[in-house]
């Protein structure tokens, strides 16, 4: 079963006003599947709590901007932490820069228009590729 690999700000995470909060509609739409989620950022420790992410209902990973994930290397990192292939997982992400790093190795990436928020296509991307 695959992994699905999960981008943290501007993403699973937002920002109304001053506050981080779940994107709701994004958590029920995770839900809805019974694979393993894993939460994605950059986040140092003060950015983990400053947004949230240090209390998630997922796994989070980080390499805490070394390297930043527009380097191919953090995905090579992630692989190897959890002993995952890149067919193991597929990956939704809101940089395009990103995108095209993780899809560099072969990462089954989807670009999410966090503007857009669309959970329709996502949903699509999801069903076809799990």
């Amino acid at each position: 079963m695959k992994t699905i690999l999960v981008d943290a700000i501007n993403t699973f995470v937002i920002k109304d006003e001053n506050t981080f909060n779940i994107f709701k509609e994004m958590y029920n739409l995770l839900e809805s599947f019974p694979n393993k989620k894993i939460i994605l950022t950059n986040a140092n420790d003060e950015q983990l709590k400053e947004s949230g992410l240090d209390n998630m209902p997922y796994e989070v990973f980080t390499l805490k901007h070394n390297p930043n994930k527009t380097d191919p290397e953090y995905y090579k990192k992630i692989l190897n932490h959890f002993n995952l292939k890149p067919e193991d997982v597929i990956y939704f992400e809101h940089n395009p820069e990103t995108v095209k790093s993780a899809q560099s190795l072969g990462i089954n990436t989807y670009h999410y228009d966090s503007d857009k928020r669309d959970i329709k296509s996502l949903k699509e991307f999801l069903e076809k590729n799990i």
